[in-house]
């Protein structure tokens, strides 16, 4: 039995358990801070030089941990320094879109082994659907030439409303009393964690991406829907129920446009990349004319065909992606004016236009926003992009396999 499997066996004896707890501090902290020395370990966790060479013995037989030979920073006598062998575990990440998947692998040491984005594939709320997923994946297993037995656990994300806790999701395959979570378990046989899509690209961002120093910062998340991941003090914040971030859905227009979510007036209404998708065919019924319609009917369009417009400058295009900024940015200036953060990251499909989102946006938050509160707030496009998702699945897996509190 693997040190990982001795974590979920529940007869572990109180020795081998307060020792399995050690083990975990210490993998905690060379897989954030590198590699240690004995003693500057033992200063850390606040136990005894034996207590802890004992312990590193035992990770070192399990090939979790390796000596690397003396340390080249500390005067004097030159003690010996020990990190993680990066190979002998992994954590995978899988952040499920409207009609594609990106799915990645990162080691011990936080790098990325191996990484697959844009994956054709169509989210329904279905067996089928759910199914053809899990074979995505071990697909993508095997592809790696990575032991399914060296992954240590699963993140996957999902739009809509997720409680990660109790492993269901609401909006996606809830169609059994079976938590999603555990499903996962038994159908791949990975220990998997299931996340808000907009919450785990924000800490992929915030763990890798964008954010510097910020504890502080909102990710907004503008796909065909508008999520949102809140960190506060560096700690994604979930609210009572678990499903704080439902930005999309704050109802801030006088219309009678039915929203997903059942009501009416919600900012996705005329703010998101569906809002567009229907703006745009509307106007190219009425005789607007794009570049779009030389290759794909009007009923067809799909928000990348519109991203994918105004990259190449097409007219109608950078027009109505401005109104949907301009909307977008009066409701990010009710958030400025709420939270003060000291950063907003807009990401997601609409983000990739660049200025041509970020602009509008950034104009109506001059026009709408408090001057005293937004000043110090800085609004950035995101860094990792397509990977977000997956880094930040990975790296929330990881830190709640080990405990890790940033």
């Amino acid at each position: 039995m693997t040190f990982f499997e001795q974590l979920e066996n529940e007869q572990t004896s109180g020795v081998a358990y307060k020792n399995n707890s050690i083990k975990k501090s210490l993998i905690a902290i060379l897989s954030t801070e590198g590699q240690r020395t004995i003693s500057a370990l033992s200063k850390e966790l606040k136990l005894s030089v034996p207590k802890i060479t004992n312990v590193i013995s035992e990770l070192i037989e399990d090939g979790l941990v390796s000596d690397y030979g003396k340390s080249t920073t500390v005067s004097g006598r030159k003690p010996n320094v020990y990190g993680l062998v990066p190979t002998s575990g992994f954590f995978l990440g899988v952040d499920v879109k409207h009609n594609h998947v990106n799915i990645g692998l990162i080691d011990l040491n936080k790098t990325i082994v191996s990484i697959a984005e844009n994956t054709p594939y169509e989210l329904a709320n279905s067996k089928e659907s759910l199914d053809n997923l899990c074979r995505l994946i071990n697909s993508f297993i095997k592809k790696t030439g990575v032991p399914k037995e060296k992954i240590l656990a699963m993140g996957l994300n999902l739009g809509g409303r997720v409680n990660y806790k109790t492993g269901y999701s609401y909006s996606f395959f809830h169609f059994s009393e079976t938590p999603l979570s555990k499903y996962l378990d038994d159908a791949l046989k990975i220990k998997t964690f299931i996340e808000n899509d907009s919450r785990a690209m924000a800490y992929g961002e915030f763990m890798g991406g964008v954010v510097t120093d910020e504890k502080n910062v909102l990710f907004l998340n503008l796909d065909y829907g508008i999520g949102m991941g809140i960190l506060i003090n560096g700690q994604i914040y979930y609210g009572k129920s678990g499903f704080a971030g439902e930005f999309g859905h704050i109802p801030i227009f006088d219309n009678e446009i039915l929203c997903q979510c059942g009501k009416k007036g919600c900012l996705e209404t005329e703010a998101s990349g569906r809002a567009l998708i229907e703006l745009f065919t509307q106007r190219l019924k009425e005789g607007y004319v794009s570049n779009i319609t030389h290759t794909v009917d009007v009923e067809q369009i799909k928000l990348t065909h519109i991203i994918s417009a105004v990259q190449k400058d097409d007219n109608l295009a950078i027009e109505l992606l401005a109104e949907i900024g301009e909307k977008i940015g009066r409701a990010i200036a009710l958030l400025i004016n709420l939270y003060n953060p000291e950063l907003i990251v807009l990401g997601g499909p609409l983000a990739l236009t660049g200025d041509y989102i970020l602009l509008p946006v950034k104009s109506a938050i001059n026009k709408y926003s408090l001057n005293l509160v937004s000043t110090d707030t800085k609004i950035k496009l995101s860094k990792l992009q397509e990977k977000s998702g997956v880094v930040g699945a990975c790296f929330l897996v990881r830190d709640r396999l080990l405990e890790i509190n940033n």
